[in-house]
């Protein structure tokens, strides 16, 4: 069973009643009480201070594990166990033997990886759920219009292309034209310079409405035109 966040940052998973440490083999049942420094406790307050006395606390294990698990360097943890005792920066300065500016430097260093962190999780994330399409390179303003799954494509190009490759209708949502879009573009070469008269042709076989095609084609990113409108060109 893979470890959550939340699990990492409490030090031990709960599941089907049992709560059971990420450091070692001790579990604890839901609904017993366990003997606890001449106390009686809870499984859950059992845990608690089981990683308490045995693993220094969730935040202690976690800056102990091992570099390939943690990605952190000897020089991070050291730094990492003292920011964690809540010390000034010029009395961890003295006794590592470095200036306060290092140590400012480090928190930085922590700051960005922190930052780092965040944004791998977010791509796995979204890997993990079902994948949005990427937005065309020319897009003008990435929103929820261009939270696209492969799933909503295909539906929205069922119900708006004919058999034949004819676009039945403009959809009046954002999202769907985007769609709609994505699917008109594949008929220009992105390695091509294209005429106005050109591009007319080439929408006219999708839909009569051709002069509004090629507004939202430039409107939307998908193509670029020189000021004068005489050449027109695929963003790629």
């Amino acid at each position: 069973m893979d470890e959550t966040i939340e699990d990492y940052q409490k030090g031990y998973r709960y599941h089907d009643g049992i709560f059971a440490c990420l450091y070692c083999d001790q579990q604890y049942e839901e609904g017993y009480i366990y003997p606890v420094e001449d106390r009686q406790a809870t499984a859950q307050r059992a845990m608690l201070q089981h990683l308490n006395t045995k693993h220094a606390g969730a935040l202690g294990s976690l800056i102990a594990q091992r570099k390939e698990i943690s990605g952190l360097s000897e020089v991070q943890q050291e730094i990492l166990e003292l920011f964690a005792r809540r010390l000034s920066d010029p009395v961890i300065a003295q006794r590592l033997g470095i200036s306060t500016s290092t140590v400012r430097n480090h928190r930085f260093k922590l700051r960005e990886k922190e930052k780092q962190a965040k944004v791998f999780l977010s791509i796995m994330s979204l890997l993990n759920d079902e994948p949005f399409i990427p937005p065309h390179r020319g897009a003008r303003m990435i929103d929820e219009r261009y939270h696209i799954t492969p799933a909503e494509r295909n539906k929205v190009l069922a119900t708006y292309f004919t058999d034949n490759g004819r676009l039945s209708s403009l959809p009046s949502k954002e999202k769907r034209k985007v769609i709609v879009l994505t699917k008109i573009i594949e008929h220009f070469d992105a390695s091509k310079n294209y005429s106005e008269t050109a591009v007319n042709d080439i929408l006219q076989l999708v839909n009569d409405d051709y002069v509004t095609l090629r507004r939202y084609l430039i409107e939307y990113g998908f193509m670029n035109r020189t000021k004068d409108g005489k050449s027109y060109w695929v963003v790629d």
